[in-house]
Order: structure tokens, then C-alpha cells, then sequence
């Protein structure tokens, strides 16, 4: 059921929680990318893992969809990992899994290493290192929706994000010169000039519980395969897939194919 977590008189997370339906089935919580909702994980991937009788918790950040904020706080990295903790705390879901795309991925990291609870984490395109390229991108990103919106955005590096063949069937929805320039005190504005300074330092080897690395091969935007291999070997309890026909966007690319190996995930770490 969707609810919200009021945490101010102005400040409240947006959520849907379902508990497991079979006893001792784990909870895959989901913590969004950027400009990401909780649209990504309910349209296909949230509902096929209750089928199988898993938990889920999905959410939106403060700024993000239904997501009320004081306008005077920035939405910092901090203020995010430490909602997906008051979030875990409140709510208690059953045996959680944090599933994290993007730098939602992060977030779930630092939460981990900052005590909440979880029993296993999973990283959807996540493994990075903010070199010249990625900065320039990062801080680029946060022009285009000053200028355009979260439509700019996308219309600028849809296709380099997803594979060809996703990019192609999306194509009519893209490019309709529809730029609304955000102001700086709406929530996408707020979350992207602040993700620009995020700190990506991690330290993976004390991420000691199960681990799932899902890397897209055809993002052309965050991937640099040597630095997701080095990444992935400092993690104590990992398995990995790489995905060659899936980019950036794992949720809206290979649905079906997500909820697959988060069901065997889940299975695994709930044994």
C-alpha cells in the first residue's frame, strides 16, 4: 500500500511497501536512481517478485516524486542515505535486500556501511569512479535540467544510455522540443546539483554481506569495464553478471530478466 513516512511539518518519503507473502521470504528494497521514481520498480520488476512471494519497498527521495521538501534543505547524498535509514528503522521490512541503480546504488552502500539493516545488497550499474569524463558529465547533467528539464536531459543521452534496440522503440517519445527549465528550488534541480559533488569513494572490502553486481555492457555513459573489475574484486561475498544486450537502464531494458536474477538472489540469501 502507498503511504507516506512523515519525517517534518514539510518533509515526508513517498512509499509502497508488500510484505512477503511466504514465510521467511526476504524484502527487496529499491532505492532509486537520480531522476528515477517509484514507476521503474513497480511497472514490471516489483510486482513479478511478489508473485513469487517476495517483499518489496519502494520509494521516492525527498524531491522526487511525491516526495515533500523543505525548499531550504539541500538534497545531499547524506540527507538520502540517512531517509533509506530512518526508512529501514520505521518500517522493518522483512529480512531487506537493498537494490540500488545507479548512484542509487551507492546510497545503498553507504546505508550498509552506516549499520542498517540488510541481508544482502545488490548494485545495478553502480561500480564507478568519478574521473575527468564522469565529472564532466555529472556536472553537465545539472545544466541541461537548469536549461531543459529532466526532458532535455533525456533527449541528449537516451540513446547512449540503453541498447539500440530499447533506444529504437522509444524513439517517437523523445525529441518533441517540449524544455521546461527547472528552477533551483524544484527537487530534481536540488537532488542533480548536489549529486554533481558526491563523494564515490567507497570502501567495498568492508562490505561484508552477499553481494549482486549487474552490470549493463552497453552503457556508453558511467561504464568503464576496468574500473568495475577492480571494484568487484574488493568485495568479500560477490557474484556478478554481465549483461552484453542491456545499458544503463536496467529496470526499463530487461524487466523480466531483473526480477529473474533478483528472485535468485533473494533465494540465495534467503536460504
Amino acid at each position: 500500500m502507498s503511504m507516506h513516512l512523515t519525517l517534518s511539518h514539510r518533509d515526508a518519503l513517498y512509499y509502497l511497501h508488500h510484505a512477503p507473502a511466504r514465510d521467511g521470504a526476504p524484502t527487496f528494497v529499491f532505492v532509486n536512481a537520480l531522476t528515477g521514481s517509484t514507476e521503474a520498480w513497480e511497472a514490471a520488476v516489483a510486482p513479478a517478485l511478489r508473485e513469487a512471494g517476495f517483499g518489496t519497498l519502494s520509494w521516492n527521495f525527498r524531491g522526487q516524486a511525491d516526495s515533500p521538501f523543505d525548499p531550504g534543505l539541500e538534497l545531499t547524498d547524506a540527507v538520502i542515505v540517512s531517509d533509506l535509514g530512518r526508512l529501514l528503522a520505521e518500517l522493518r521490512p522483512a529480512r531487506p535486500i537493498l537494490v540500488g541503480l545507479s548512484i542509487g546504488g551507492l546510497y545503498a552502500a553507504r546505508a550498509v556501511l552506516g549499520r542498517a539493516k540488510a541481508e544482502g545488497l545488490v548494485l545495478l550499474n553502480t561500480l564507478r569512479e568519478i574521473g575527468p569524463r564522469i565529472d564532466w558529465v555529472n556536472h553537465a547533467m545539472a545544466r541541461i535540467v537548469a536549461h531543459g528539464g529532466v526532458g532535455l536531459f533525456m533527449d541528449a543521452l537516451f540513446p547512449l544510455l540503453v541498447n539500440a534496440d530499447f533506444a529504437a522503440r522509444a524513439r517517437e517519445n523523445f525529441l518533441n522540443g517540449d524544455y521546461t527549465p527547472l528552477p533551483p528550488e524544484h527537487g530534481h534541480m536540488n537532488l542533480m546539483r548536489n549529486a554533481a559533488h558526491t563523494d564515490w569513494a567507497l570502501d567495498y572490502s568492508a562490505l561484508s554481506l552477499p553481494t549482486l553486481v549487474i552490470t549493463g555492457l552497453q552503457d556508453r555513459v558511467f561504464l568503464d569495464r576496468e574500473i568495475v573489475d577492480r571494484l568487484y574484486a574488493q568485495l568479500p561475498d560477490a557474484r556478478r553478471e554481465d549483461w552484453a544486450q542491456a545499458g544503463h537502464l536496467l529496470p526499463q531494458e530487461a524487466p523480466a530478466r531483473l526480477a529473474d536474477s533478483l528472485a535468485r538472489f533473494g533465494a540465495e540469501t534467503g536460504a
